[in-house]
């Protein structure tokens, strides 16, 4: 039976994992959050690590607030690149897989089509500049990692663009939502799926994918039908970039390639308009 240890587990992606290990017989897990496991403390890495007998760890442990990394720059360093550094080494170390979960936001947005992997990275600001800086640290300790680039990510847990935006809608008579930013929603419940199925595969198909939902569209687009599925009654109106200024730059275009990961793997991943409908059916 293969162990595997998961970090960060009380975060969205590591919530969704925790449900779906359930289904898994064939699979040991050990859940732990930045109490259990502070990614930023070696010693406590390496002190879990030795004690465990572990095959993988999926590092779900980041800094995500892109706007509060503008200010808090040191904190989401330690998170996302000191982190993801100690990680690799304790994984080289004891002989681990180590599973790392990055973002598109490594990606400036001025593509026009969809990212690839070998794509030139250029992040907008702190979060995926801390991010990317994570995924070299891996990149240049280990041969037998998986770094997956995920996007929108959202779920029933934790802080995302769907609960906030059922949120202000039973607040609120009246939303704007950005319409020229472009991308894929991503549900949690999928991409963990996908992260366990790479597992039990057991393919050593090792490096850089993408993952997300199929199919793009915009913030204003995926909120109008968060809002159509729970027949929320609001007033929701288009709105640019230039209208909404936030801290921390977005890439206008952050749509993932996911063919490499579907081609390895043999996956059947929904499209994003597909899994909202699921995710709301489930609740």
């Amino acid at each position: 039976m293969k162990k595997i240890l998961v970090t960060g587990s009380n975060g969205q992606l590591g919530s969704c994992i925790k449900i779906k290990s359930k289904e898994q017989k064939t699979l040991d897990f050990v859940f732990l959050d930045s109490k259990g496991l502070d990614v930023t403390n070696s010693k406590q890495i390496d002190e879990v690590f030795s004690n465990n007998n572990f095959d993988y760890c999926i590092n779900c442990a980041a800094y995500t607030a892109v706007d509060q990394a503008e200010d808090e720059s040191d904190i989401a360093y330690n998170i996302n690149t000191l982190g993801a550094k100690n990680l690799a080494e304790a994984s080289k170390k004891y002989k681990v897989t180590l599973i790392h979960v990055s973002t598109d936001f490594v990606f400036n947005g001025q593509a026009q089509v969809a990212y690839k992997e070998t794509d030139i990275t250029n992040p907008l600001g702190v979060y995926g500049s801390t991010k990317l800086e994570g995924e070299k640290e891996i990149q240049s300790k280990l041969s037998e990692y998986y770094i997956i680039r995920t996007s929108w990510l959202y779920s029933e847990f934790k802080n995302n663009f769907l609960k906030t935006m059922l949120n202000l809608a039973s607040k609120m008579d009246a939303l704007g939502v950005v319409n020229d930013q472009f991308g894929s929603p991503t549900n949690a419940n999928d991409l963990s799926e996908a992260i366990l199925k790479i597992i039990i595969s057991e393919k050593k198909e090792y490096g850089l994918y993408h993952f997300s939902n199929l199919g793009e569209t915009t913030w204003y687009e995926f909120a109008k039908a968060i809002f159509d599925l729970t027949n929320t009654n609001i007033k929701l109106t288009p709105i640019s970039t230039e209208q909404y200024k936030t801290k921390a730059l977005r890439p206008k275009y952050s749509v993932l390639d996911k063919t490499k990961i579907i081609k390895t793997f043999d996956l059947k991943i929904l499209n994003w308009e597909k899994s909202l409908k699921k995710h709301f059916n489930k609740l």
